[in-house]
């Protein structure tokens, strides 16, 4: 008796491919993310661009004028200059200055040590203070009179400095300041790093007879020279945009501190901007921040395989 086999009917291919099916799915996830990257920063670069090469006050049509507002820029503004210096002044100080200290507060806060955690604490609280409220507090403290800073110099027989109130020391305490407010978020990701480090490499050195110089110029810095140059990128970028600070500690007047000496190159671009309205020139100063940064920002990434080791790679 002859048997009959049946099959069963084909199925249909699908029409799209189960990786692109996955991807589309991935792309629909991450749509919201990339709508926002589109409309607040994509499409604001681009009308920066575009506002710096015209003559833009908001209340008027944008009217082209080219490299006119560049040009103004590095050859015609009084202020330009100034404020190059001495926001590469405050930058080039402060950023060396805050690694070192948010460093050596990683290593003594690494110990294990009784209340730790409180100390951790602590030192990170400066942190979470507002800019605004942070630099109006300093303030007080700097004052040249009353201040509590001067009062203990005074005390010890020093004579205190006009800090705020003085062209020559008014940059050192904005570097005072920032150093309180930033160093805690350095320390942190440090401390972090730290932790990395595996013990065993200690225990080792230790056995050989290293020394806790030794260990720290051999095992620790090497190990941590990754965490450094996140923390050196981020304070480069974040030296180049002081704002806060400055805005609430050197008032609104005609000068920015004495003899414009905190006058920094974000509070000329707000001044162009939202002072004199000339919407224009702020966005080509806005430019030339953002391509000046990108470059010294490739400069930086580009050195770091010099003296940046990874896991797996040989310090020495």
């Amino acid at each position: 008796m002859a048997t009959t086999v049946t099959r069963k009917p084909a199925q249909a291919r699908p029409w799209l491919s189960k990786q692109l099916r996955n991807d589309l799915r991935a792309y629909a996830f991450i749509s919201p993310w990339l709508l926002s990257l589109v409309v607040f920063t994509g499409y604001p670069m681009l009308a920066t661009i575009y506002f710096s090469l015209t003559d833009y006050t908001i209340v008027q049509p944008p009217q082209w004028v080219g490299l006119e507002n560049y040009q103004r820029m590095f050859t015609a503004d009084p202020q330009f200059w100034p404020a190059v210096w001495n926001t590469t002044f405050y930058a080039v100080i402060s950023v060396p200055l805050s690694l070192v200290v948010a460093l050596g507060l990683a290593l003594l806060l690494n110990q294990n040590v009784r209340g730790v955690g409180i100390y951790r604490t602590i030192y990170y609280l400066p942190t979470m203070v507002p800019a605004v409220a942070g630099a109006l507090l300093w303030t007080v403290i700097l004052d040249p009179q009353n201040g509590l800073l001067n009062s203990m110099l005074e005390s010890v027989g020093l004579p205190g400095p006009g800090w705020l109130k003085s062209a020559e020391w008014s940059k050192p305490a904005l570097i005072l300041m920032a150093l309180w407010a930033g160093t805690g978020s350095a320390m942190l990701i440090f401390l972090a790093g730290l932790k990395d480090i595996p013990q065993t490499l200690y225990e080792a050195a230790t056995i050989d007879g290293a020394s806790s110089w030794q260990r720290l110029m051999r095992i620790t810095l090497p190990l941590l020279t990754p965490t450094i140059f996140f923390n050196l990128i981020m304070g480069i970028i974040a030296s180049f945009q002081v704002f806060g600070q400055i805005l609430a500690s050197a008032g609104s007047g005609g000068t920015v501190g004495p003899l414009n000496s905190l006058l920094m190159y974000m509070v000329l671009l707000y001044r162009s901007a939202f002072r004199s309205f000339e919407m224009g020139y702020a966005s080509a100063l806005a430019l030339v921040l953002f391509v000046f940064l990108v470059l010294l920002t490739m400069l930086v990434v580009r050195s770091s395989r010099h003296w940046v080791y990874y896991e797996g790679e040989h310090p020495g």
